[in-house]
């Protein structure tokens, strides 16, 4: 007997990455070797002292049990001062922080703590789509809101104010933003603030590139009142290496982390705790942690720019966060397969930017995530590639 799937199962796609990423690993196989361009998945390891404090904790007689859902009070305090220390914020971490088995998790854990049938979401296209697919699989509605080059990727609230928002319950955003690293400011989250304050909508701010390549970090939690009316995701997998370690946070007022936590409290039995306790010790880690991470990349990014210059794409070297996002040429009417085509014929992989959203068509995504030896690797097979390309033509 098949037993079908679930109607919310049929409205979402699998991760494009995850069907990528096996084609990859099959090319592999055949003895290609894929040099991958596309995910964020930082390659270096994490502070010294943050693996020696989770070996040291995995010693202990009592880690093996399950652990409290809201987290170490340890570890909460850590996310408290972090807050205070880098963005001047006063979170309570007794009722205002929850920690999360990583961020990603957590935007489901919000779609289904407040979503019903009927209700709408603002997501941004570009975005990233766990917001739009967790959306429907809450069976809420996704409404895209635009996000364009010559208004500097932010929302143009005027265009937003002339739809029906009187069913919208949540708002995503996400500066500084992926995939485009467009930064965020003071003006603009005082806008987001007012704009969800003036019709009683959620503001989820997504924050985990605050700290990569970007002068000036904030969090919309600095704007008076924020918590009020909005919700900020943060993790540690970007800005100290710890992506498969799954850590996480939830900042908001009391409410929305009690009302997350009825949700949270039956999908997991909470975080091990030499996790929770190393991650303690990355969120002490001083300004020279940043300097040093952010030099590593600022190094690799150099490279990057060459590869979007051989590519005749158009950039913008004022971004932040952990990717380059170019425009391609006007003669590419097919970047999906343009990037395919080069994948085939280079064995290096790119991420289109198509599956960011449909104003996402026209671009391509880089990943820093990588060294500089392979990234020139990556140069020297493209420009093969350009110049065989040109000599068909």
């Amino acid at each position: 007997m098949i037993i079908s799937p679930s109607d919310r199962i049929g409205k979402v796609k699998t991760y494009y990455f995850a069907t990528k990423l096996a084609q990859i690993a099959q090319m592999n196989k055949e003895g290609k070797q894929v040099i991958n361009l596309g995910i964020g998945s930082p390659d270096q390891l994490p502070p010294t002292a943050v693996i020696d404090k989770l070996s040291e904790a995995s010693k202990g007689s009592d880690v093996n049990k399950y652990q409290s859902y809201t987290g170490l009070p340890l570890l909460k305090e850590a996310f408290a001062n972090w807050y205070r220390r880098h963005f001047n914020v006063t979170i309570d971490p007794t009722k205002e922080a929850l920690p999360l088995i990583g961020s990603k998790e957590g935007i489901m854990h919000i779609a289904m703590s407040f979503l019903n049938p009927g209700d709408k979401v603002l997501v941004p296209n570009p975005g990233y789509p766990a917001y739009r697919m967790t959306t429907l699989l809450a069976g809420a509605e996704p409404i895209a809101f635009d996000l364009r080059e010559d208004n500097d990727w932010q929302p143009d609230f005027d265009a937003i104010e002339k739809e029906d928002l009187s069913k919208v319950k949540i708002m995503w955003v996400n500066y500084p933003n992926m995939p485009t690293g467009a930064k965020g400011s003071k003006a603009l989250f005082e806008k987001l603030i007012a704009f969800g304050k003036k019709h009683s909508i959620l503001i989820c701010h997504d924050n985990p590139y605050g700290f990569i390549l970007n002068d000036k970090p904030m969090s919309i939690m600095e704007i008076p009142n924020a918590k009020d009316v909005a919700l900020e995701l943060n993790s540690l997998s970007k800005c100290y290496n710890m992506s498969g370690w799954r850590v996480g946070v939830l900042v908001a007022n009391q409410k929305v982390i009690q009302s997350v936590l009825k949700f949270k409290s039956n999908m997991d039995s909470g975080m091990y705790k030499p996790l929770q306790i190393a991650a303690t010790e990355a969120l002490s880690q001083d300004q020279s942690w940043f300097d040093s991470l952010n030099k590593e990349y600022q190094r690799r990014r150099v490279v990057v720019w060459k590869i979007m210059d051989l590519l005749q794409c158009q950039y913008d070297k004022g971004r932040a966060g952990l990717f380059v996002w170019g425009k391609v040429p006007q003669e590419i009417t097919d970047t999906e397969a343009w990037v395919e085509d080069i994948l085939q014929k280079t064995n290096v992989f790119i991420t289109p930017g198509f599956i960011f959203g449909t104003n996402g068509a026209q671009y391509i995504r880089i990943s820093l995530c990588t060294t500089v030896e392979t990234f020139e690797e990556a140069l020297r097979k493209i420009e093969k590639y350009i110049i065989l390309e040109k000599s068909i033509a």
